[in-house]
């Protein structure tokens, strides 16, 4: 169990790969889906350019993710991109014990200790596979804020597993906004209204490629949504990204969603075949999501020596629990995922593995 900040720099994130001195390289850093926006989508957000001028208005997209869940509108708090439900969970709740489960996205514990909080870490075990234990977590925590699937491990914990760490009295945080990159999302608690104290954030950054746009959401009981609601700024949504969250949540685009996880599965499976070609190379074999954690000596100079051969890869050594010895990748077709496997032979060989 640890309180310290340590070392690790909470606010480093992939698109830091792709910043300064990145043009021409191929992204494995961030997980985002490639060509996206789609064009349906840029078409829909350019005909609501015309509508800028009034205030946003999102009755209408709470009332499409509410559906989309199965809730009550009363359910549904829409935010700018999950990271300022962080924030506003942060903020806006009355938290004295919170736990943060590890490896994981770094910017719940970041908004914890910006607001105040002593934050206490349980680390998940590479031995177990990166998998929940609801026994490590402390009895007296009243937060506990975990991802599912895991950034970046890609772990799937079970549903019912994560459902046992609900307490009266505790918030239980759930962040799954890769859970849409999941083909059936067999372990998603979104929707559920029978666990005490959940909240469940999504975004749409991922599947949709939105991240400048920022749109996520929150699903948690009335009151809960009310006082996340309190603490936010005046219209805190734009009209651009309440038309994305409604269009998202249509029939259609669910299913194109759906296609496309299935399709990230396939392809998952091919950069996992071609990782354990790599005697030096030991990937997260349960992978979920649309990215891989892999484990390599030297994975520092790897990834460097990946820059020059056109490959931007995520280092791991950000995330509590993880070490220098971790790159995580993100899932792309098959085409560039076998230029990253020959890339990722030379750049092994030149480092010496």
């Amino acid at each position: 169990m640890s309180t310290r900040a340590d070392l690790y720099d909470l606010r480093h994130h992939g698109d830091a790969e792709m910043r300064d001195g990145a043009a021409g390289l191929i992204d494995l850093a961030v997980n985002v889906r490639t060509d996206t926006p789609p064009a349906w989508l840029r078409a829909r957000l350019a005909e609501s350019l015309t509508r800028l001028a009034a205030y946003p208005d999102g009755r209408a997209a709470r009332a499409a993710v509410a559906a989309r869940h199965g809730l009550p509108a009363e359910r549904v708090l829409l935010t700018a991109g999950a990271a300022e439900a962080f924030v506003l969970l942060a903020r806006a709740l009355p938290v004295r014990r919170p736990v943060v489960v590890h490896p994981q996205f770094t910017e719940p514990e970041a908004a914890l200790r910006d607001a105040g909080h002593t934050v206490r870490r349980v680390l998940l075990r590479v031995e177990d596979g990166f998998r929940l234990d609801p026994d490590a977590v402390p009895e007296d925590a009243d937060l506990v804020m975990l991802g599912n699937p895991t950034n970046p491990t890609s772990v799937l914990h079970p549903a019912a597993e994560i459902a046992k760490l609900a307490r009266p009295g505790r918030t239980l945080v759930v962040d799954e906004a890769f859970m849409d990159a999941v083909p059936g999302e067999p372990e998603a608690l979104a929707g559920y209204t029978d666990v005490p104290g959940l909240v469940v954030l999504r975004s749409l950054t991922k599947t949709w490629g939105l991240a400048g746009l920022r749109i996520g959401y929150a699903l948690a009981d009335p009151r809960t949504v009310s006082a996340l609601e309190r603490a936010q700024p005046l219209w805190p949504v734009s009209t651009l990204a309440l038309v994305a969250a409604e269009a998202c949540m249509s029939p259609a685009a669910l299913a194109e969603a759906e296609q496309a996880a299935r399709r990230t599965a396939v392809e998952r499976a091919h950069l996992l075949a071609g990782l354990a070609e790599f005697e030096e190379v030991r990937a997260v074999e349960q992978a979920a999501g649309p990215f891989v954690l892999a484990r390599m000596r030297r994975a520092d100079s790897v990834r460097a020596r990946l820059r020059t051969l056109g490959f931007a890869a995520r280092r791991g050594d950000t995330f509590p629990g993880l070490g220098p010895e971790w790159l995580r990748l993100a899932v792309r077709d098959r085409s560039t995922t076998n230029r990253f496997l020959q890339a990722l032979d030379q750049a092994l060989t030149a480092v010496g593995g």
